[in-house]
């Protein structure tokens, strides 16, 4: 049986998320020698997308442990990591990019080196089913 998971969620984060962005638009739009309605209208669409991209992400940010893999998936970014291919999980709070929408963070390491943090709201609820199904995981959450 499957188990899905949501991701923890920072409200300042996606306020960052969104607003860098947001920001980054209008302060390159100033200068660009377009008329006012053309770059009002430019920045209007430029922010629009990116809300809407944001929403996506926010909305579908979720870890589903299954017997045999952990899939997780935000937005259009998707990750298939087989049980068998973890190697340990352990907390972090690292900011670096991930797909998990708080800094109360697992890193993920799988595979020949390869790391992914997540941030799932029930830590110990993850964990518990992880350490089912995954006999020899390293690592304390």
């Amino acid at each position: 049986m499957n188990a899905v998971f949501r991701s923890k969620i920072d409200l300042w984060l996606v306020v960052l998320l969104i607003g860098i962005p947001v920001a980054l638009v209008q302060f390159f739009l100033e200068d660009t020698g377009l008329d006012e309605s053309s770059a009002d209208l430019l920045s209007l669409g430029v922010v629009a997308a990116t809300l809407i991209f944001c929403l996506w992400i926010y909305l579908s940010t979720r870890y589903t442990i299954t017997a045999e893999a952990l899939l997780v998936q935000s937005g259009p970014f998707s990750w298939l990591i087989p049980l068998r291919e973890i190697s340990s999980v352990e907390p972090t709070h690292n900011p670096a990019s991930s797909p998990a929408l708080s800094l109360d963070r697992l890193l993920i390491r799988y595979g020949s080196g390869a790391e992914l943090m997540i941030s799932p709201r029930d830590k110990s609820a993850f964990m518990t089913l992880l350490r089912k199904r995954i006999r020899d995981l390293s690592g304390q959450a």
